[in-house]
């Protein structure tokens, strides 16, 4: 992991409090897709992970790089924008932040401007209301590589003077020239600089445009050729007919993968559990610590942490088709299709990502300028498979769909399986939003704007660090809440004593919530087992796996049956079908309807949300266990 000279690596993450009055700040401005983030964890060595700004729901990013003489700087990583004439949240942001107008965050004393050095005739207009400040910035100019190798060209001390500021020609992802950043940093104390130009005022785009066009040309900027190899990838990729098959077939090996290439693994980690729990019920004598950590422990948590590589997978697979430059075609192919149902391209990638997770992709929507579009999209991104279904999804498709050979033996029966359950959820998503869209969120079309950003070449630093931070969110999870379930579960399986002994499992108040709940289950062919899974799977969706894996641990079902063999015996093919169905649309997570809550500014729209999800969950899943039993 490189990083630029006299900066190191620094641990951990810093918390919003660090950001006091006083502290050396700097903050990192550009347009999305300048490769500012890439700088960012380059200079910190930190995944970002913090906070939100004062009264909003934008993510305030922070790093801490320390410099040569051992000063330490704060680095606010900003929302990548194209103006500082705010229209969207996160311009917002970035403009009260750099106005010194954030409570709780003090005016950045220096700012580091990154635009895209081969897209420099478009990039540079940001760079006239950011000097206009008078903060002291240095103009980091990024793919200093792809610049140089494509035959582009950019005196930097002629456009430095042109600028009135220094600049730098770094490539971030590869770590040329960032140390000179170093430098800057540490000399940003001294007083701000006035421009050495006219620039002109911050909402006047047009002549933005004309400044930026007039500073490339003085400072001998030469774009640089478009590659070949690009204008053949863009006429596929985003051809109306060979796009969308390209995107399906991308899909299709996704899920193959996923579903075949992380069996060697997820065999080893079920391997070692499974070792490390009879290791433990060894070396302890019976009794309650046994139970509590073998029956309860080792077989709810462990349960879970079986499915860790298949959910690396998928989040590996999206890195690649997102730091190469495809998602972004993907958008544009989706608009097409988004515009049936009355929404736009920018409603794609929030939906895209919440296939890895709805939170986050809730709080994404705040890009989407119409807020009648952006409810609509966050009213049905949790429709969208997020990876806390996989672990269920994965459990019940092995358990009873068998493995068989389609198309030729391109596609496994399972992986289609997962498939259905992936293009249903779309489905439902694309049937509620068209019923949204032409109800109660009716609006005017917004046109869909988005800047392409060149193919690339993913890092593995760049995919390292994003499996890294998915690993650590994971097993977190899987440490603190699923553990905490089965701690509980464990203890009420226990309750209450009869003569100083645990009752049987189905006796203890486990099994007395399961069987309360059990009658409004039951026509989905659901027992008082998958209604108590059903119940804790609220605090997050793959905490059922946790759940029925403590249950048969605790009914000693663990030392002669695996987890989906006692499946099989207690759950028939309908009511299989049906938990499977019943996933795919119910809401089943609190945390998504918190931030739902809070994007929303009330409980209305969560309310409308849970109550619709759980119901076409329930009669979807009823309909589905009476079709299949008929057959």
């Amino acid at each position: 992991m490189g990083g630029c000279s006299g900066c190191s690596l620094a641990a951990g993450t810093v918390s919003a409090a660090a950001v006091q009055p006083g502290r050396h700040v700097v903050a990192l401005v550009g347009p999305p897709n300048s490769g500012k983030s890439t700088l960012f964890n380059r200079l910190t060595g930190l995944r970002q992970k913090v906070a939100n700004f004062p009264g909003v729901t934008v993510e305030k990013h922070i790093g801490r790089a320390k410099l040569s003489g051992d000063r330490e700087t704060l680095l606010i990583d900003l929302p990548g924008i194209y103006s500082l004439h705010p229209r969207t949240e996160d311009e917002q942001v970035t403009h009260d932040v750099l106005a010194g107008r954030m409570p709780d965050v003090p005016r950045p004393d220096a700012v580091l401007l990154i635009l895209d050095s081969t897209a420099l005739g478009r990039h540079l207009v940001m760079a006239a209301p950011v000097l206009a400040l008078g903060i002291p910035t240095l103009v980091v100019l990024n793919m200093a590589d792809d610049l140089r190798s494509r035959g582009g060209h950019v005196d930097v001390a002629a456009l430095s003077h042109q600028l009135g500021a220094p600049v730098a020609l770094v490539s971030a992802a590869r770590g040329e020239g960032v140390e000179g950043i170093d430098d800057f940093l540490r000399g940003t104390a001294a007083h701000p600089r006035s421009p050495l130009v006219e620039l002109p005022i911050l909402q006047d785009v047009p002549r933005c445009r004309e400044w930026a066009a007039r500073v490339g040309s003085r400072s001998s900027y030469r774009a640089p050729a478009p590659a070949e190899w690009s204008r053949r990838l863009d006429a596929v990729f985003l051809h109306p007919l060979a796009g969308p098959l390209v995107f399906l077939i991308v899909v299709l090996a996704v899920f193959q993968t996923i579903f075949t290439g992380a069996r060697p693994l997820m065999s080893l980690v079920e391997s070692a559990i499974t070792a490390s729990g009879n290791a433990v019920a060894a070396l302890l004598p019976e009794g309650i610590l046994r139970s509590l950590l073998v029956e309860g422990v080792w077989s709810g948590v462990g349960a879970v942490v079986v499915f860790l590589p298949q959910i690396l997978l998928l989040f590996l697979f999206i890195g690649i088709l997102e730091d190469s430059g495809y998602l972004a075609r993907a958008a544009v192919i989706a608009d097409r299709t988004m515009r049936r149902v009355g929404l736009q391209g920018k409603s794609f990638i929030p939906l895209l990502s919440a296939y890895a997770c709805a939170v986050p992709a809730i709080m994404a929507t705040r890009t989407i300028e119409n807020k009648r579009d952006r409810i609509a999209t966050i009213l049905i991104a949790p429709f969208m498979t997020c990876s806390a279904r996989l672990p269920v999804y994965t459990l019940i498709v092995a358990a009873f769909i068998p493995a068989k050979p389609l198309l030729g033996g391109l596609l496994g029966s399972r992986a289609a399986a997962m498939l259905g359950l992936y293009l249903i959820g779309f489905l439902a998503a694309f049937v509620t939003a068209r019923a949204l869209k032409s109800s109660v969120l009716k609006s005017e079309r917004t046109p869909f704007v988005l800047e392409l950003p060149p193919y690339r070449w993913p890092t593995l630093r760049s995919l390292g660090l994003r499996l890294l931070d998915r690993a650590s969110v994971f097993l977190r999870r899987a440490g603190t809440l699923i553990l905490a379930v089965a701690i509980v579960l464990w203890a009420l399986a226990h309750l209450p004593l009869t003569d100083g002994k645990p009752p049987a499992i189905e006796n203890s108040v486990v099994g007395t919530i399961g069987r309360t709940v059990e009658p409004l289950i039951e026509p989905l062919g659901f027992n008082w087992k998958i209604g108590v899974g059903l119940i804790t799977s609220l605090a997050a969706r793959e905490v059922i796996v946790g759940t029925l894996g403590a249950i048969y641990g605790m009914e000693g079902n663990s030392q002669s049956l695996s987890l989906q063999s006692a499946l099989q015996r207690d759950l028939s093919l309908a009511g299989a079908v049906a938990l499977l169905i019943f996933f795919a649309f119910a809401m089943q997570c609190i945390s998504t309807m918190a931030v739902v809550r809070r994007e929303t500014g009330g409980w209305k729209w969560p309310a409308v949300q849970f109550a619709y999800m759980t119901a076409l969950a329930y009669c979807s899943a009823f309909l589905a266990y009476r079709i299949v039993s008929a057959l």
